[in-house]
Order: C-alpha cells, then sequence, then structure tokens
C-alpha cells in the first residue's frame, strides 16, 4: 500500500465512524492510495466484504490482494447502481475521503497542481471530455464568473473572468504557465498561491461537477446503507462540507426538514457528530493536508 501516493487522513477517527462489524459489508468511495481501505480489512472477519470505488487509473496500482476485496474503476457517484451490479443491495457502512489525493497533485501532467507547467487538465476521469482549457476558453465571461466566484471564492471573479475572455481572444489557453501569465495583474501581490489555489480549485470543481457528484453520492447513500449503518465523509473546504453536514441533519441540502402529518420529522440520518471532527496538532504537523479537514459522521435510522 503505497502512503507516497496519499497519506490517509484522520485514520483512526474514520474507523471508529464506521464502527465495523467483522462479517459487515462496507464501501470506500475514495480508494486512491488505499491507505483507508487497509485498515478497514485489517478488521473484517474471513466473511466481511469491502468495495472499494475510485475512477483514476492510476489508484489501481494500490489494489490489496486480498479476496474479501472488490474493486469498481468509476465515480463514486454511480454508486448504487455498481453495488448492485456486484450483488449489493445494503452495505453496512461508507467511507468518503473527498478532495484530489496528494499523488494527484504531485503528477504535473494531470494539471491539478500551481507548482509545476502542464497541460491545462484537471480531470479526476481521463475518460472524461471536459478539460480546464476548455472552461477557459469556451465558457461566458458570466458563466466563468459565476464559477470563480462560487466554486473558488475567489474576491475578484468579476474581473479575473474578463480578464479570461480577453485574453483567449489573442491565442487560447492551454498550459498553466500561459494562463498564470494572462491573469497575472489581478493575482493579490504576496497572496499568489493563495489566490491561484482558489482558482484551480474553481476550475477543477467544475471540470469533475464534483458539487453535483457529492450531492447525489449522498442521496444515493441514504438508499443503500442498512438501518444503523454509518455514512463517514471526510470533507476539505466548506463547499463539500456544506451539503454533508445539512443533508445528515435534514435528509436534503437546503431548507428545513420534512415531516409528516404528524409532525415526525422526515430524514434518513441521524447525526452522530454534533460537531465535525478536526486532525490533531500532531497530525497536521505530520501532514499538512489534514489542517482543513472535517470529518462528519451520521447513522441511518
Amino acid at each position: 500500500m503505497d502512503y507516497n501516493y496519499h497519506v490517509p487522513v484522520m485514520l483512526q477517527p474514520c474507523i471508529d465512524g464506521l464502527n465495523i462489524k467483522p462479517d459487515g459489508v462496507y464501501v470506500d468511495v475514495t480508494f486512491g492510495g488505499g491507505g483507508h481501505s487497509k485498515e478497514i480489512l485489517k478488521h473484517l472477519g474471513p466473511k466481511g466484504r469491502l468495495v472499494a470505488f475510485d475512477q483514476d487509473p492510476d489508484a489501481q496500482a494500490n489494489i490489496p490482494v486480498d479476496d474479501r476485496f472488490i474493486f469498481i474503476d468509476q465515480n463514486f457517484g454511480f454508486l448504487k447502481n455498481n453495488l448492485r451490479l456486484k450483488g449489493f443491495k445494503e452495505v453496512d457502512g461508507i467511507l468518503a475521503d473527498l478532495g484530489v489525493s496528494s499523488h494527484q497533485f504531485d503528477v504535473p501532467e494531470r494539471g491539478f497542481s500551481i507548482r509545476f507547467n502542464a497541460d491545462l487538465d484537471m480531470r479526476m476521469d481521463l475518460n472524461g471530455n471536459l478539460t480546464a482549457a476548455e472552461v477557459l476558453n469556451t465558457y461566458s465571461e458570466d458563466k466563468l464568473h459565476k464559477i470563480f466566484g462560487i466554486y473558488g471564492e475567489v474576491k475578484n471573479a468579476k474581473s479575473l473572468a474578463r480578464a479570461v475572455v480577453t485574453a483567449r481572444l489573442d491565442k487560447p489557453f492551454t498550459d498553466i504557465n500561459s494562463f498564470k501569465a494572462a491573469v497575472s495583474e489581478y493575482i493579490p501581490k504576496g497572496k499568489e498561491n493563495k489566490y491561484l489555489a482558489q482558482v484551480f480549485q474553481a476550475l477543477r470543481i467544475e471540470v469533475n461537477a464534483e458539487i453535483k457528484v457529492l450531492e447525489s453520492f449522498l442521496e444515493q447513500a441514504a438508499d443503500v446503507l442498512k438501518p444503523g449503518g454509518h455514512l463517514v465523509v471526510m470533507s476539505y473546504h466548506s463547499l463539500e462540507d456544506r451539503p454533508v453536514k445539512n443533508f445528515m441533519a435534514k435528509g436534503k441540502f437546503q431548507g428545513e426538514v420534512e415531516k409528516d402529518f404528524f409532525g415526525n420529522q422526515q430524514k434518513p440520518f441521524n447525526v452522530v457528530t454534533r460537531k465535525a471532527i478536526m486532525a490533531s496538532e500532531e497530525e497536521i504537523a505530520r501532514n499538512n493536508r489534514a489542517r482543513s479537514a472535517k470529518l462528519r459522521i451520521a447513522e441511518k435510522i
């Protein structure tokens, strides 16, 4: 198992949150380097099963040799159908570690990182059609403004969108350096890395439809978990954490909990964690990625 690929964040709290039964069926929807999966397998008996999802072909190098392990090379937005195809109607626990693995940031040609020059790609699924270059070269100014503002929480999203649309008239964006050069005067001095990280986050979320996929996954998780089964989700920014928090608490992404005729709450989960669990200072010192992680746990009613 390759911990250089991606150091698992809050490993023990995730395992505790799943409340693993040795003969249960568990799902790790973000396999990546396999760190969380390896730990789940340690808690399973001979009859237990672990199903893992990952759409990134690079993750397949980390698949363990274990009869109890089933790998599905798909996005977790297709959770329910893929579990059915493997013969699982219900499962005992689901773990999702959202965000990009450190491996993806460290491979220059994937285009996720501001540290290297590479094609403006950012696809998690290399079979996907939409790339960051296409977003920057074809989206309207208004659409770019919304993406930078909502997904990146970029302060000057409007003027950045205008700069992109103006610059591409001369020549289309192809690589990271050409993009950085075209928007350099809009980047706040002394905050270059933070600003570009926000812009790249916005592009990555759009390219991979991350928020739509997350919401679809949460709804499917409510369908496939057995009563008493645990949903454990770790997110890294407020755009991910908000839908997770709302859905766990209310069974919906906006508005208040639905009630039946008698005033009983209609929602799929009870929240186990009143407040999000955060990484310890020691873990953050060892693994900087843990700094922004928020872990939430809910139990299927």
